[in-house]
């Protein structure tokens, strides 16, 4: 059976969480106000998982978060208890602290969302749980070094770099946030092909993501749009709830079909999409999360000759896709985030001469 700690400054919302948790079958061990009383009580005990307010007394959600991860590490889903920006915000600040998560507080009883929100935050802790954390150490501001991957190593992967990148595609599930600012943060602002980006995230927070990632981004963001032309040095997100493919034209489009691996908006979608318009004139990189979306894809562009990328193991907070794509060899590269950023600044600069 799952361990839970409920970490918030409400007694009626611990109340609500706690039984949800109860009826769902996972045993609450504490249920605390803030995020002192929750560092504490980790030491003390070890939960296999917490559910983490944003906004509290003495010690908020941030920082409570950032002591965890540096001293008992647990895996931490930050709970939002609305879209107000500055939450939203240390939210995903929380998220570069170490948070596997962040989702929506689930809607009241009677609400027309109160079941599907419930599923959702039960499905996300129960999933977290199984995530082997390590410890983490703060880091404030920390700068992109350029130099960590060379051309030659690009080569040596048996890749032919005379052609031209015209998209790059990235897919990232569980512990993706963070790991996308910082690829994207070191991006040069005159990167001459599109990005397209399917983040799993919960419906409500890609607007204040991307107001995250644009704080330190030098390439313009969108959330993208039904048959919208993609530019060169801008990155399209998928919305929530739809898939997103792009066509030979150059064309974003968008599908309600059905989820792909449990998941809609689906990397395996658009991975197969930038297969069909782009083949070897594509490249696609696969980051942190749980299970399989996107690894067959990937395995198809690099047999079309497109440059894959995976992220490695010890970067990576959920080695799920990664290790998936590793183990069909669809990965021509295996990479920390600083290096994937050198290697698609490497494709740029050999995309454009």
């Amino acid at each position: 059976m799952i361990n839970i700690l409920v970490v918030d400054d409400s007694p009626v919302t611990r109340e609500f969480l706690v039984h949800i948790f109860s009826e769902a079958g996972i045993r609450v061990i504490g249920a605390v106000p803030d995020g002192e009383e929750a560092v504490k009580f980790v030491e003390r005990r070890r939960p296999d998982v917490i559910t983490m307010d944003i906004y509290m007394p003495r010690m908020n959600g941030l920082e409570a978060t950032r002591r965890i991860m540096e001293t008992n590490p647990v895996p931490i889903v930050i709970v939002s208890g609305n879209w107000d920006p500055g939450e939203v915000d240390t939210s995903f600040r929380a998220m570069e602290a170490g948070a596997l998560s962040v989702v929506r507080r689930p809607y009241g009883i009677g609400h027309p969302e109160h079941e599907s929100s419930v599923q959702e935050l039960v499905k996300t802790v129960k999933l977290m749980s199984e995530v082997k954390v390590v410890r983490r150490w703060f880091r404030s501001n920390s700068k992109f070094t350029e130099g960590s991957v060379r051309p030659s190593v690009l080569k040596s992967a048996g890749k032919d770099m005379g052609h031209e990148i015209k998209l790059v595609a990235i897919g990232a599930s569980a512990g993706g946030p963070p790991v996308l600012q910082r690829i994207l943060s070191g991006l040069n602002a005159d990167l001459p092909f599109p990005l397209l980006i399917v983040q799993h995230i919960t419906p409500g927070f890609l607007p204040g993501m991307l107001n995250w990632f644009g704080e330190t981004s030098r390439i313009q963001l969108r959330i993208a749009e039904a048959g919208e032309a993609v530019l060169s040095g801008t990155a399209y997100f998928a919305p929530d709830r739809l898939h997103m493919g792009v066509s030979g034209d150059d064309t974003i489009f968008l599908s309600s079909g059905e989820p792909e691996h449990g998941a809609r908006p689906s990397i395996s979608y658009l991975f197969r999409s930038v297969a069909r318009a782009y083949g070897g004139n594509a490249g696609a990189v696969l980051l942190t999360g749980m299970g399989k979306d996107g690894a067959a894809e990937m395995k198809l562009l690099k047999e079309k000759g497109a440059v894959t990328i995976a992220q490695d193991k010890e970067s990576s907070a959920v080695y799920g896709m990664p290790e998936a794509a590793a183990q069909l060899d669809a990965a021509t590269l295996v990479l920390s985030p600083e290096q994937i950023t050198d290697a698609l600044n490497g494709l740029a600069k050999k995309g454009s001469t």
